[in-house]
């Protein structure tokens, strides 16, 4: 039966622009046939660990960083949808929106999405900063799908962003008994992490417009 389930929120406040919002987010519920270590347990870790490294640098962020671990990604999306009801109604401002729900493995880039009249724009601003992000093995930055869970936030003008680690072993672990957490790589995650965190420090620092 279905039972009452919660989102889980925090969030560093913005100095400057704490209206403006930058989420990452990764979900919490897991398939039932394994611990859910690559689907979504590097994505919460990801997630959690954009804020750690704001905190352990002394880094305070002018725009509000959000990490946001929905719930029920996997039977219904009703925790991205009750989220988006929430930020909709409340006329939250949401810049850009990061998921990591690919797995914990190198990472391999970004796709993203948004409305047409300010999608180009994004894309090509996230390009300028390839070079800022290679180190940690992102080479490609294109459009496309970004995320199960924050593809709602696309209707309130959101920039929607897919973190792409490497695809090559993500369906020997997806949704299957041999997802479990020995199965993940402490540096790939640490990987993925940085390379999250650079993402969302270049967006607080410079916002979405381009330079």
């Amino acid at each position: 039966e279905d039972k009452l389930s919660y989102n889980v929120i925090g969030e560093i406040r913005g100095s400057e622009k704490p209206e403006e919002i930058i989420v990452v987010s990764g979900h919490l519920d897991a398939w039932d046939n394994g611990e859910g270590a690559h689907d979504d347990g590097s994505g919460v870790v990801h997630s959690i660990e954009v804020l750690r490294l704001f905190k352990a640098l002394n880094i305070q962020p002018k725009r509000t960083i959000r990490c946001v671990l929905f719930m029920n990604e996997e039977n219904g999306t009703r925790g991205a949808k009750k989220y988006f009801e929430y930020a909709q109604a409340a006329s939250e401002k949401h810049i850009v929106a990061i998921e990591s729900d690919r797995g914990g493995f190198t990472p391999r880039g970004f796709k993203i999405d948004g409305q047409e009249d300010i999608l180009k724009d994004r894309l090509n601003l996230a390009k300028e900063w390839l070079p800022l992000m290679m180190p940690y093995g992102v080479h490609a930055v294109d459009q496309g799908f970004s995320g199960v869970d924050i593809r709602f936030l696309k209707d309130i003008g959101t920039t929607c962003i897919g973190f792409y680690p490497d695809p090559q072993r993500y369906f020997d672990y997806h949704h299957s008994p041999n997802d479990t957490f020995d199965k993940i790589n402490e540096r790939e995650l640490e990987m993925g992490a940085a390379s999250i965190a650079t993402l969302v420090y270049l967006f607080d620092r410079y916002g979405a417009d381009p330079i």
